[in-house]
């Protein structure tokens, strides 16, 4: 391809050289920070010869071209615009400032709360199950020993990330904030202290005891905050906030011991005083709020919501969700607001998979198939920005599948035990009403499916029979290829593991861009040892910190990316043993990573292996379940 024509057309559809703030790039994608999104002409992008995929996240206009092309075309657009070369992590900063003031606060949210969905979501499914078993056993369908240590503990763990999550919220959003995290997670503490009355037990027994406050100002009353969350955020917001300006102007020699105390005692008191109060008061009235719409008669406010929700996610608004979840998980034992999400969100995966079954266009097809599963797994971005939203018939048919499908969870009065994850896994959290939870995915699936199906895509249309080629003139012969690749009809190849672990489908990286295998066919694989290796003889192409570039022997041009968005490393906690160029046989060391400090930093190490040229092969086939580094079998390759 011509690299320098692919960046003027790129920089003809996004504005010109005077839109863009920086430009970036990693193993795979051009990183654009763009002044004004709406000058940017997706579909045109889509078009540009070598653009595999667009899409929008982090505050910036990814463009995947793939290895071994990206880093050209990145050289060419500096060249011809002019514009910023920046790190990863700076455009990734200059992105987050994007946006007005409630953009940014829907962002913060959304940093605070990821990191510990994992712990919210355990706690929800163990309360979930725990919640069957005693249905059954109250019921006659179990017979279980209800007293045994088995039992009793299960259920004494099963709500623990409720109990403390004041903390858990509180540490994560002073590391957002920039403070301590551990002396955050001591003003989440401060408001579960055991000499506080339990907020559970405030709409039974009534507020035991009164504070004076403020010199005798007003009265508080002594309730700890237990399910709250708005009340912590703003406290630990506080708290960092004295803490930086207490770092600045307290000479070092007392800083250690002044700063913590100070920081801790005044916002404590604050805490206690007027923050937990009145933001408690706000939180009260949103949750309420979200309760009205919801109870409207005939499900109508959840058939809206179940309608709007997938809108809410392509503008962001969705992050602030869990404060919903969780609010109502405190003040009634269930969320009524995540089986909306669920609807919403299988919907969309229901009328991406009619697109990809009715659609003719292969690169479509290959596109839509995967990315209706990850809507269905719950992880929507795929199927939205890939395909959904590009035609908007099908976004709108998912919108109206989502509704269908809120308005009969609203109707049955479903309600989730936890928060975190919708779609297929979210059953999980339903299993003490399995059937309903079946029912309205299936309405929401079905509808969704069934409108995008008879709307179709505005670009489809018949295909056009090519005409033969004359007759004399002899078909042209293909042209040789080197004896190193494939070349015999039929003829298959393997590729083993590069790395030691679980290999399990490119929809569970998470990343829109894997999940819908724009970057070509695949597998990835959850590491169990910070090693990768040689999956066959080949030649090095890109060596990039966190990426390996491969053009093997057998004809297969591979990407080994590990981790997911660890670009914004820059390769820390990275060790390459290759260069571009040199020459490695199966199973010889391509680089080493410290897995422990990757997620520590807050980033997956699950690996996608893609075989980016794909479309030189008849099929591609990949194992599941254990693999070992270059002695499993992962792909196999039929030309």
């Amino acid at each position: 391809m011509d690299h320098k024509k692919a960046a003027a057309a790129v920089l003809a559809h996004i504005g010109g050289s005077e839109n863009v703030i920086s430009a970036a790039h990693c193993a795979t994608r051009l990183r654009l920070v763009i002044a004004d999104n709406g000058k940017v002409d997706k579909p045109a992008i889509e078009d540009i010869d070598g653009v595999q995929g667009v899409f929008e996240a982090q505050g910036q206009l990814q463009i995947i071209f793939g290895t071994g092309t990206v880093d050209r075309v990145y050289d060419a657009f500096i060249a011809l615009s002019g514009a910023a070369a920046v790190s990863k992590d700076e455009a990734k900063a200059q992105g987050a400032q994007k946006g007005n003031w409630f953009q940014r606060a829907i962002k913060t949210l959304g940093d605070i709360f990821v990191p510990i969905i994992p712990a919210i979501v355990a706690s929800g499914f163990l309360m979930g199950l725990m919640e069957s078993i005693k249905f059954m056993v109250n019921n006659g369908f179990l017979t279980l020993d209800s007293t045994s240590s088995l039992f009793k503990f299960a259920d004494l763990f099963s709500n623990v990330a409720y109990v403390f999550l004041p903390i858990l919220i509180a540490f994560s959003a002073a590391k957002v904030f920039g403070g301590n995290p551990f002396l955050g997670a001591v003003i989440g503490m401060i408001m579960l202290h055991p000499d506080l009355q339990n907020a559970w037990t405030v709409a039974t027994e009534g507020v035991h005891a009164y504070q004076d406050v403020f010199f005798g100002l007003y009265q508080v009353p002594l309730v700890g905050y237990q399910g709250h969350v708005i009340p912590v955020i703003i406290a630990v917001w506080v708290m960092c906030q004295i803490e930086k300006r207490l770092h600045q102007i307290v000479p070092p020699m007392f800083d250690l011991f002044v700063t913590p105390l100070v920081s801790v005692f005044v916002t404590g008191y604050l805490t206690l005083a007027a923050i937990g109060p009145v933001f408690t008061t706000v939180e009260n009235f949103v949750i309420d709020g979200v309760q009205w719409l919801i109870a409207i008669p005939f499900g109508i406010g959840s058939f809206l919501m179940g309608g709007l929700y997938a809108t809410t996610v392509v503008s962001g608004i969705h992050h602030m969700y869990t404060i919903i979840d969780l609010g109502q998980l405190s003040a009634y034992g269930v969320t009524h607001w995540l089986p909306l999400a669920s609807a919403a969100n299988v919907a969309q995966g229901g009328a991406a998979l009619a697109v990809a079954l009715k659609t003719r266009d292969k690169k479509l097809k290959s596109m839509a198939l995967p990315a209706s599963l990850s809507a269905f797994m719950g992880i929507t971005e795929p199927a939205i920005f890939g395909v959904n939203l590009r035609f908007f018939r099908p976004f709108i048919a998912g919108a109206i599948g989502g509704a269908c499908g809120a308005l009969y969870a609203s109707l049955v009065g479903l309600g989730a035990t936890g928060t975190g994850v919708t779609g297929i896994f979210g059953i999980l959290l339903h299993l003490h009403h399995p059937v309903q939870y079946i029912l309205t995915v299936a309405i929401a699936a079905g509808v969704a499916f069934a409108v995008s199906w008879v709307i179709g895509i505005p670009e489809e249309r018949p295909a056009a029979t090519p005409a033969p080629p004359p007759a004399a003139q002899p078909a042209p012969q293909p042209a040789a290829k080197p004896a190193s690749q494939l070349h015999v009809a039929h003829e298959t190849a393997t590729i083993v593991a590069p790395l030691t672990g679980t290999a399990v489908p490119l929809v569970e990286t998470g990343d829109p861009a894997f999940s819908a295998e724009a970057l070509g066919k695949g597998i990835a694989i959850r590491p169990l040892e910070g090693k990768v290796v040689a999956p066959c003889a080949a030649e090095v192409t890109v060596v990039m910190g966190h990426a390996v570039g491969l053009l093997c022997d057998n004809g297969a041009e591979l990407l080994i990316h590990v981790g997911i968005d660890t670009v914004e490393l820059e390769g820390a906690h990275y060790t390459s043993h290759v260069v571009p160029g040199q020459r490695v046989q199966t199973g010889d060391l391509l680089l080493d990573f410290d897995m422990a400090a990757i997620e520590k930093a807050g980033y997956r190490t699950i690996t996608p292996v893609v075989v980016t040229n794909s479309d030189d092969f008849a099929a591609i086939e990949h194992a599941r379940g254990a693999v070992t580094a270059g002695q499993s079998a992962l792909l196999e390759l039929t030309r």
